[in-house]
């Protein structure tokens, strides 16, 4: 066979393979789809609705997520100040609660050392439980001594009330007026029978765990407080002379002004010399303590007429046994106060002049708490003169009995 026959023969031959490849590739496809038909299933609609659906709600679901935590950010700052208010008071509540368990604290440990130390407890003391206590307004305790009976009875005939009216005036008002003194160094002696005799008629004195002298004076005040806060739980605890003139309605209105407060210490604020001279009237024997010669005392209420709040007694008593005492008590209550965080209070009505000028006052409408001579500490002559004032600066009984406290 020459080449050109070769080469036709072999033409021919490429010609047919690829018409038959050609078949094939199209018999390939049509099987695969065929195949591809039977095998292969696309989802219905529904199937893709109902997935389409469960996203939308998962979508919503975090959309809705997204816009609750944007309300509850504008409803936290809408209600901001309400939260603020709302904790400051659930502070002040907890601090009263443990103001008042403190005071509870101290008023069982009182009782608890006087038992242990047998030594006797007044009447009041014998009648009070320590829990569950009434809450009165004030305790006033009216410092007084042996040689003063004439004072007190001054005192029980003017704004003092006795009797009936002093039940009414712890019952209907919550106010406590005590006659304040200890024991003599001699006990048992006439004049723990004579105070006793006295108490035994009119019911009106308050005995302390003490032995008096004037130059213990610092002493007999921590002491009636010791005492009072463990008798009677009140807002406010009084301390006052028996040579002043006080109106107990005119204090109560002006106590309860403050009663919110958790730590106020009320009087006429003063800050007089300290006194290095031996032999002087209030010489201080520990004036190296307030610095350089010439210096004045700190701040602090004078010894006739003051008040603490309860939170301040409370802290006197449990601390009692480590508070530092100076010659002067109305210096040594204010030592025990200055390093704390209380409210001093300067109100001037609580140191008033005897006639006239309580007098002038009154009847400009600005009725005096207290009423005194400052050259005399109190009122000169008091048993004698306190009458006159009463009847020209007091108050009147009307203002005591319709007072609401």
């Amino acid at each position: 066979m020459s080449w050109k026959s070769k080469a036709d023969h072999h033409s021919s031959r490429s010609v047919i393979s690829q018409k038959w490849t050609l078949f094939l590739c199209l018999g390939c496809f049509c099987s695969g789809m065929l195949f591809t038909n039977r095998m292969w299933t696309i989802p219905e609609h529904k199937d893709m609705a109902r997935t389409t659906s469960v996203e939308a709600e998962q979508l919503k679901f975090v959309s809705e997520g997204c816009d609750l935590k944007t309300k509850e950010v504008k409803f936290s700052s809408k209600d901001i100040f309400g939260k603020v208010f709302k904790t400051h008071n659930a502070i002040h509540t907890l601090d009263k609660t443990i103001s008042n368990l403190g005071m509870e604290l101290a008023a069982a440990k009182s009782v608890q050392e006087s038992v242990q130390s047998s030594s006797p407890l007044s009447e009041d003391s014998k009648q009070t439980d320590t829990s569950g206590r009434r809450k009165y307004l004030m305790v006033v305790g009216i410092n007084t001594a042996f040689s003063s009976r004439k004072r007190r009875d001054s005192v029980r005939a003017t704004w003092m009330p006795q009797g009936e009216k002093r039940k009414k005036l712890e019952e209907e008002k919550g106010i406590i007026v005590r006659f304040v003194i200890g024991h003599s160094a001699t006990s048992g002696g006439i004049l723990d029978r004579a105070i006793e005799a006295e108490d035994k008629k009119h019911g009106d004195l308050l005995r302390l765990d003490h032995v008096e002298g004037y130059l213990e004076l610092s002493a007999k005040t921590k002491t009636y407080f010791v005492t009072a806060v463990s008798l009677w739980d009140a807002d406010f605890y009084v301390k006052v002379d028996d040579d002043v003139h006080v109106n107990i309605g005119t204090l109560g209105q002006t106590l309860v002004r403050h009663r919110s407060k958790p730590r106020v210490y009320i009087g006429c604020m003063k800050s007089g010399p300290v006194l290095s001279q031996r032999g002087v009237r209030y010489h201080e024997p520990e004036y190296w303590k307030f610095g350089e010669a010439g210096n004045k005392y700190f701040r602090h209420a004078t010894g006739q007429l003051y008040a603490i709040s309860n939170d301040l007694a409370t802290y006197i008593s449990i601390n009692q046994h480590i508070l530092h005492k100076y010659a002067n008590e109305d210096v040594s209550l204010g030592s025990w106060i200055i390093g704390l965080d209380v409210e001093h209070i300067d109100d001037r009505r609580l140191c008033c002049g005897t006639p006239p000028d309580c007098e002038w006052k009154a009847q400009a409408g600005n009725i005096c708490i207290a009423s005194f001579d400052w050259s005399c500490s109190g009122i000169c002559k008091s048993a004698e003169r306190i009458k006159e004032v009463h009847r020209r600066c007091g108050e009147g009984e009307n203002v005591l009995w319709s007072a609401t406290f």
